[in-house]
């Protein structure tokens, strides 16, 4: 395992990708424990299910505005430093307020603060990418994957807390020791890197402008990005991403108990066997694909989303054989699918406008991700299958977009090759 090319590739990251990928741990330990829990924590401190609603619709609108902001902002303070002053800001402070937490309004403020992480998002993305090698980048983002599926399977730690001391005083202890991680977090990877090339550069080119000057500039940035076939495909692909984890995010645990009658102590079986089939396949088969070009895998991988939907909807009623090659085939297509797609996105979005293209991406995604829940909801009441038939349908599509962008990308290297 020591000389497994994986192992290899993390042993020899260096500069902000290394500064970026080794302290993740101390954020995803710290939220793997407490963020199960969160909702119940809410309704033991007197919430309705209604105001964790609000909550959550509030928070979505502030997202909004914040991700817009979010390229301004990483251009202006420069990615280094964003990122430092927002983790702190969106994790650290919701996370104390949630310990000492009272009633609605606690919860509120928390979850209004925490919209903040789309700025740092955006700010940490640049750092991670911007002057990292083009050929380490599926490493990378399979190492954050792998990174948040390991600590992934310290969550039960929190049940043998609250089963020990009760759910109310474990949660504001937890929170309290994530605060201080997620603090902790974000000056490790302050002092572990170095503001990006072109971060020094957008920090030159916007000193003198203001935040309103450099948002009108934003036509200019969605004229680019309209312009970039590659970069809309890649679009596509992230919003259908979004929508399915949406929906099966919401609605995969009403199928399973109220259609296939599973029971509910049952369920935490199935994140499990997700978790170590996905290890198994990061370690096993990721280094085979990253040698080939995205087209294939990730084309493949979206059929086997298909595939996995398939068999969820057409499962017989507590059949538990059905439900797990479910688990495996999603499994796989997420841990094939994902680090491509986030290759894709550092390659394609244009990289003296990454900030301003990605915060205009975030913000598309989120205003057209925000219906699906009302959507998916309202198939839901009608069939419980149909959430999932969507998913196909969307699953489908992604096949068909990552074709075609597999299609594109491979025209563009011969028209490099070509010319030069």
């Amino acid at each position: 395992m020591k000389n497994h090319s994986l192992i290899t590739a993390l042993k020899n990251l260096k500069g902000n990708p290394r500064g970026c990928v080794y302290p993740e741990p101390l954020w995803g330990i710290p939220y793997n424990l407490y963020f199960p829990y969160v909702s119940i924590y809410m309704i033991a401190l007197g919430l309705s299910d209604k105001q964790i609603g609000l909550i959550v619709s509030i928070s979505w609108g502030f997202q909004i505005i914040l991700a817009l902001l979010s390229g301004v902002v990483t251009d202006k303070l420069g990615r280094r430093l964003t990122t430092l002053i927002f983790d702190i800001i969106s994790w650290s402070v919701p996370a104390l307020i949630s310990a000492f937490a009272q009633n609605f309004w606690y919860f509120l403020a928390a979850g209004v603060i925490n919209s903040v992480w789309r700025i740092t998002h955006n700010s940490w993305s640049c750092l991670l990418v911007e002057d990292a090698e083009q050929d380490q980048l599926v490493d990378i983002y399979t190492w954050i994957y792998i990174a948040n599926v390991l600590v992934g399977f310290i969550a039960p730690v929190a049940g043998i807390l609250i089963g020990a001391f009760s759910l109310v005083p474990t949660m504001r202890g937890l929170y309290i020791f994530a605060a201080i991680m997620f603090a902790l977090k974000a000056i490790v990877t302050y002092q572990m890197t170095q503001e990006t090339q072109q971060g020094i550069i957008r920090l030159h080119e916007t000193r003198h402008q203001s935040f309103f000057t450099i948002l009108g500039e934003y036509r200019g940035v969605l004229r680019i990005l309209l312009q970039t076939p590659q970069t809309l495909y890649t679009a596509g692909i992230m919003l259908i991403i979004s929508i399915s984890s949406l929906i099966s995010g919401s609605f995969w645990a009403i199928i399973v108990t109220e259609k296939l009658h599973i029971p509910d102590q049952h369920l935490s079986i199935f994140p499990l066997v997700r978790s170590f089939i996905m290890l198994l396949f990061f370690f096993i088969i990721m280094p085979k694909i990253k040698q080939l070009h995205f087209k294939l895998p990730l084309t493949i991988g979206f059929l086997g989303f298909v595939a996995s939907q398939v068999l969820l909807i057409t499962a017989p009623t507590q059949n538990y054989f059905f439900l797990i090659v479910s688990a495996l085939l999603e499994a796989c297509s997420y841990a094939a699918v994902s680090p491509l797609v986030d290759q894709m996105i550092a390659l394609t979005i244009e990289p003296k406008e990454r900030a301003r293209i990605q915060s205009i991406l975030y913000v598309g995604i989120i205003l057209l991700t925000s219906p699906f829940g009302w959507i998916a909801g309202t198939l839901s009441a009608s069939n419980k299958d149909f959430p999932f038939i969507l998913n196909i349908v969307l699953f489908a599509i992604g096949a068909i977009l990552a074709y075609l962008a597999g299609n594109a990308s491979q025209k563009r290297d011969m028209t490099k090759v070509i010319t030069t």
